[in-house]
């Protein structure tokens, strides 16, 4: 029986996310060269491509540990080396941007890629990009709010006038220019807060639940939140992705020891701005066990968790970033192999045959 695939009724689309980290690789030590670590990247992105995932993702930040300030470029290199998978922001910080601009970025990555362009807009995890291009935190929800009206509305038409506080005006202009999709996908990302996905459904806008800590079963309001508020908006049951950290290996011991020390190096980073105490590798093992948040293990434990929180949540997608931290390149290719080959139709044969038996 041939497998359902992305698209198809049934079919769950599956990819990969990144930040493009360039941390110290363990156990080495050594930190590739930018120039390096994203000829790196590319080659994931190829290889994605390659073995059948549906989706690849990069996230916008501006710290000195990751390379993907520029999404929409990065992305725009990975369309000319690829032919079927879908090239999206994972997320682009729509509140610090130009909507403008990011729209004519994902409307040239479109038309690059063929039609395989989409848009991720979300808060995003760290606030460098506000002072960096001159916005104030204190209009942290104000400034989302009206760029997400601002980027659906051009999308909507090529001519359009608009008013907010944020920006300055449009009066009756072109932007240009227009995608091959119409409409080219937007869709919101949120962590866990509950008026983002009322927010998100009553746009009638697919959404990714960020879900990298805790137990699955906690986000499962946000779901039901997003599809009540679609379905009461009048808008047809939208989409819904969850994006999680994983790791793939043969073994779930090679998997545990390949992500821990790279994944503990960057979390403890982190940890030291935010007062967070150092991770340990008990507490990583427990997130990596069915219930929690991690998708560390052989292929079998990965689609044993990926088919129990579509129990949950009914998801059409699923998101992984594999590289917290720094992991060795090879490792990382054998990773997406495994992913594309052995968890992907897998999964999609699952969720296709419990389709079939409802």
């Amino acid at each position: 029986m041939p497998l359902p695939r992305a698209g198809q009724a049934g079919a769950m689309e599956l990819g990969i996310y990144s930040f493009v980290e360039n941390t110290p690789i363990a156990p080495t030590g050594k930190t590739l060269s930018p120039e390096e670590r994203m000829r790196n990247l590319l080659e994931e992105i190829r290889l994605a491509d390659e073995v059948g995932l549906d989706v690849f993702g990069i996230g916008e930040h501006h710290r000195p540990e990751y390379l993907a300030s520029a999404p929409a470029v990065v992305l725009a290199a990975a369309a000319a080396r690829t032919k079927r998978i879908r090239l999206t922001s994972a997320v682009s910080v729509i509140s610090s941007d130009d909507p403008v601009r990011v729209f004519q970025a994902f409307a040239t990555l479109d038309l690059i890629s063929g039609g395989r362009a989409e848009i991720m807009v979300g808060r995003g995890s760290f606030i460098e990009s506000f002072p960096l291009f001159g916005y104030d935190l204190a209009d942290y929800e104000e400034l989302f709010e009206e760029k997400l009206e601002l980027l659906l509305k051009l999308r909507e038409s090529e001519r359009i006038t608009w008013r907010g506080r944020h920006r300055p005006p449009i009066d009756n202009l072109g932007v240009y220019p227009r995608p091959v999709q119409n409409p080219l996908p937007v869709w919101v990302a949120v962590g866990g807060t509950p008026s983002s996905a009322v927010r998100a459904g009553r746009l009638g806008l697919p959404m990714a639940i960020g879900i990298i800590g805790g137990i699955a079963e906690r986000f499962r309001v946000l779901a039901d939140l997003h599809r009540e508020a679609a379905r009461q908006a009048g808008h047809a049951p939208p989409r819904l992705s969850i994006n999680s950290h994983g790791f793939i290996a043969d073994t779930s011991q090679e998997a545990m020891d390949l992500a821990y020390p790279a994944w503990k190096l960057q979390m403890d980073r982190i940890g030291r701005e935010r007062g967070w105490a150092p991770m340990t590798r008990a507490q990583l093992e427990a997130s990596a066990t069915l219930r929690g948040a991690d998708f560390i293990g052989s292929p079998q434990q990965v689609i044993e968790k990926i088919l129990y929180q579509h129990e949950i949540f009914g998801h059409d997608r699923f998101l992984l970033q594999m590289t917290v931290g720094s992991i060795p390149h090879d490792k990382v290719l054998r990773s997406i192999e495994l992913f594309g080959t052995v968890v992907a139709p897998a999964v999609r044969r699952a969720i296709g045959q419990r389709q079939q038996a409802r």
